[in-house]
């Protein structure tokens, strides 16, 4: 396969994206280094734009735009429910729980174990979670980050995989390792521009060089433009699983994690939560058409069957995924094609420098300072933090030199943590919730997929993730009821910090002569409600403009406007947050 020709117009791009990120991590390292609240939070300084788009850009890597066109060349649009439906959890986070997690006061959410819960367990619980995430979650996170990037400059320039690998490795460490959270946010702004335009610009390019939006998508099947499955078959089946049970049994569903970390971030609880909505709009309503498109045009161009068993003439061998750079390879002009490779470093290194800095944060905060070093300076937490970086980046290569396709990855990680979610859910609306219950979660997941993923290899996804959630949801209530609950004092403390909103912490409340918030939870029900319409009206309507719908597409864009100022008019008149 020849390597796509680049100009020294385009490597001076590439060039200058690079020498921006490393100026900023070398302007940030001497604030970073104070102490891991700079580090890892920021000092808990940052406005809501900012966090906001700082999520966007660490959800959009290399592996994502890859993702969708091979989804959509396998699966056809509607094969996006495989993430599309985790919209209602991070709605969910939004309105529920955003506010919360400002108000705990913490670095990680990690940290919520011991504040929630009390004993051996709840130490167990943070030392098992630090390392597991940690290291194995935030390894396969980044293994399939670094096989797209990897696949990527493979089709680009003819790069062989481990080359591909270093220089991804070498990049993403330098500003992160001296910068920490600062680094992260600051560049993660520039990183989503550049990343927005270098998709918007192949997604016109590519649809314009191939007649235009009603050639591309004539021919195609309408099942492939379709935006829900066919009834029956499997993409059908899973379908109904991801909105019957993925979204709220994922462990994303109260937006913990590298969400949460910007949460934490954040200036205030109002902060907090207008940059959550600000991430869910941008997340699932801007961002997908012009990868979805792009995706379109590699099948209208190559034919779906080519990428499946393989395309001599193109060199690809067998991968759907490959679509997309493929398309780079085939319509960008010069300079354009230097500013695409600039988007997608950029794009990688958002979603990677996160990582380093959150796994880091928990190896260090819940593992390292918590059990093996306690009461050590700032400054010796923080060159840990450096350390943990680079070993954690080391996991990545090795799973990313090990893993084949980017979707099965994300597949592997959602049937993993099935089921965990309604732990997550109800630790912050029942007191009765205890550290047993997520030990419990964790395990009967784990041992879910690993029966059925060694047992029954030819079982479709769907049925899989069905029986894993619903086997760990049905081990940790019984295993709740079984144990003891919480130590009162812990219970009344936790109470007092986050002062959630329910009437399953009224006993709580009761017993230690506090006043319980009354006023319920109903204006975050319908706050979730309206989040829906604005994050799948906009989603939706955008898609039946661009496939030649325009009623549809009105109605949609007019159900997301409508819902807008709803949510508008309901954030306004709540009361302020602190």
């Amino acid at each position: 396969m020849k390597p796509m020709p680049m100009t020294v117009l385009d490597w001076a791009i590439v060039a200058g994206y690079g020498l921006f990120a490393l100026a900023v991590g070398a302007i940030y390292s001497r604030r970073a280094g104070r102490s891991t609240n700079e580090y890892f939070i920021s000092s808990r300084n940052l406005p809501w734009w900012i966090i906001g788009t700082s999520m966007v850009a660490t959800t959009f890597a290399a592996d994502t735009p890859l993702a969708v066109s091979g989804i959509v060349a396998k699966d056809g649009i509607a094969g996006n429910w495989l993430w599309w439906n985790l919209a209602l959890a991070h709605l969910l986070a939004v309105f529920f729980f955003s506010r919360l997690w400002r108000r705990a006061g913490i670095i990680t959410d990690l940290e919520l174990i011991e504040l929630r819960y009390s004993g051996r367990p709840a130490a167990a619980l943070r030392g098992f979670r630090a390392l597991y995430e940690g290291v194995l979650t935030n390894g396969i996170i980044m293994g399939w980050v670094l096989l797209a990037m990897a696949k990527l400059l493979g089709v680009l320039f003819d790069f062989p995989k481990i080359w591909a690998l270093g220089l991804c490795l070498v990049l993403a460490l330098a500003y992160t390792v001296l910068s920490g959270f600062w680094g992260v946010v600051v560049t993660d702004l520039v990183q989503f521009a550049i990343a927005m335009v270098g998709a918007i610009a192949l997604a016109i390019i590519a649809v314009g060089d191939h007649g235009g939006l009603s050639e591309v998508v004539s021919g195609i099947e309408p099942e492939t433009l379709a935006l829900f499955p066919r009834h029956g078959g499997e993409l059908w089946t899973a379908f109904l699983v991801y909105l019957g049970i993925n979204w709220w049994a994922s462990k994303h569903v109260d937006g913990g994690g590298y969400l949460s970390q910007r949460m934490f971030a954040a200036r205030s609880e109002r902060d907090s939560q207008l940059g959550t909505l600000w991430f869910a709009v941008a997340h699932y309503a801007l961002r997908p058409w012009p990868w979805i498109l792009v995706g379109l045009v590699a099948l209208k161009a190559h034919g779906g069957e080519d990428w499946f068993s393989g395309n001599a003439a193109l060199g690809i061998k067998g991968d759907p995924e490959l679509g997309y750079a493929q398309m780079i390879k085939d319509c960008l002009p010069v300079g354009l094609r230097g500013l695409m490779v600039a988007s997608f470093f950029a794009a990688f290194m958002s979603t990677i420098d996160t990582h380093l800095n959150w796994g880091g944060s928990y190896l260090v905060n819940d593992l390292y300072r918590r059990f093996l070093a306690r009461d050590r300076e700032e400054r010796h937490y923080v060159l840990a933090a450096r350390v943990c970086a680079v070993l954690l980046m080391l996991v990545g290569v090795g799973v990313a030199l090990l893993m084949e396709t980017i979707a099965g990855g994300w597949k592997l990680m959602w049937q993993l943590t099935a089921g965990i979610g309604g732990v997550y859910v109800l630790r912050w609306f029942w007191w009765r919730i205890n550290a047993w219950s997520e030990i419990a979660a964790w395990t009967a997941s784990s041992i879910a997929t690993l029966v059925l993923n060694l047992g029954f290899p030819e079982m479709d996804f769907g049925p899989r993730l069905s029986i894993t959630a619903l086997f760990s949801t049905g081990c940790w209530l019984i295993v709740t009821l079984l144990t003891a609950p919480v130590a009162e004092e812990r219970l009344v403390e936790f109470y007092r910090r986050v002062r959630p909103r329910s009437p399953g912490w009224r006993p709580i409340a009761e017993r230690a002569g506090l006043v319980a918030d009354r006023s319920g939870i109903g204006g975050d029900l319908l706050g979730w409600a309206l989040g829906t319409a604005v994050v799948f009206g906009a989603l939706f309507g955008i898609g039946k403009l661009l496939l030649g719908e325009p009623m549809l597409g009105a109605l949609g864009l007019g159900a997301a406007a409508a819902g807008g100022i709803c949510i508008w008019r309901l954030l306004r008149d709540q009361e302020p947050a602190r």
